[in-house]
């Protein structure tokens, strides 16, 4: 090696540092040529309103007139508007309602689903069919099933003798029906979800554990489940998310009544934005939404890695 380098003669390895260094140069042209398009989309569609709407939250904007600069106003005033509060607890009822809802229902019918029976494919692909059912076909579908004066459901009421309900135009009801329709639909994702967890337990774990003489309950309680803990920190998490997001099955079916009984928290936002054009009350309701959603995140995070069942 020595003898090479006292063959290159002075002056050779700037030469050829030149051709490398316009090489690495054009590949990095290159690439960003390639993603520099979809990057420009995502700061574009993320970044960019995040930071607007961050803007926005500050100031008095109707979006015709010129906008005035409010400071923490927006905020203040979110802190004593009893309608925003109402919101926060409705979102809240709801997410109470669905999220333990949605895991539990969604581990029972992946241990349903994970057997070796016949048409087990059908059955799969049914559980799945609500899942990609759009919202609006899923409000419309709930007016019907729960319609006071034609819904199915109060006709089987009447049928085995039960005294019918008002469902969606009970203030007491409205929410519980949301947080059944939102499960029809929900829960095919926690299913999907729990069922590959499952399939990837090791059978050898359950095997020893029957040599050992547990029944099916202490094989799934003390094995099984135990494996899914993961599983169910992120599906809980996951949904979580999903339910402090409700807007578009509350659009479809009740607009946010009846009485109020069913504004979330996105709904809020969207009434102020969109037809009250009070676009910086809106983004400070927006902002206050995503710290409630970060704060919680970041509560069960922390407290799943205490308790060793890391999810992320």
């Amino acid at each position: 090696m020595s003898q090479t380098r006292m063959l290159v003669a002075p002056g050779a390895s700037h030469k050829n540092e030149a051709p490398a260094r316009s090489k690495r140069t054009r590949r990095f042209f290159e690439g960003w040529t390639f993603v520099g398009p979809a990057t420009l989309i995502v700061v574009g569609l993320t970044v960019f309103p995040a930071v607007w709407a961050f803007v926005l939250s500050l100031q008095e904007w109707d979006g015709f007139s010129e906008p005035t600069f409010l400071g923490g106003d927006n905020y203040a005033r979110l802190v004593g508007d009893p309608e925003f509060l109402d919101s926060v607890m409705h979102t809240l009822f709801y997410t109470a309602l669905f999220v333990p809802s949605s895991v539990l229902a969604g581990l029972f019918l992946a241990v349903a689903l994970n057997r070796r029976i016949r048409f087990i494919g059908i059955y799969r692909t049914a559980i799945f069919v609500p899942f990609v059912a759009s919202a609006a076909a899923t409000g419309i579908l709930t007016t019907y099933l729960f319609s006071p004066q034609f819904g199915v459901v109060n006709n089987v009421l009447r049928v085995i003798g039960l005294p019918q309900q008002r469902w969606l135009e009970d203030p007491s009801q409205a929410m519980v029906v949301l947080a059944i329709m939102s499960l029809w639909g929900q829960a095919a994702f926690t299913t999907v979800i729990y069922l590959a967890a499952l399939q990837d337990i090791p059978s050898d774990l359950v095997e020893a554990a029957r040599i050992d003489g547990a029944n099916r309950w202490q094989t799934f309680w003390r094995v099984v489940f135990p494996q899914l803990a993961p599983v169910t920190v992120f599906v809980t998490i996951w949904q979580m998310i999903e339910a402090i997001k409700l807007f578009d099955l509350v659009f479809t079916t009740t607009k946010g009544g009846p009485l109020d009984a069913t504004k979330t928290i996105v709904y809020f936002v969207w009434e102020r934005a969109f037809k009250g054009l009070e676009f910086g009350y809106g983004s400070a309701s927006a902002y206050v939404l995503f710290a409630l959603t970060l704060l919680i995140t970041l509560a069960v995070v922390v407290y799943s890695r205490r308790g060793d069942k890391e999810a992320f």
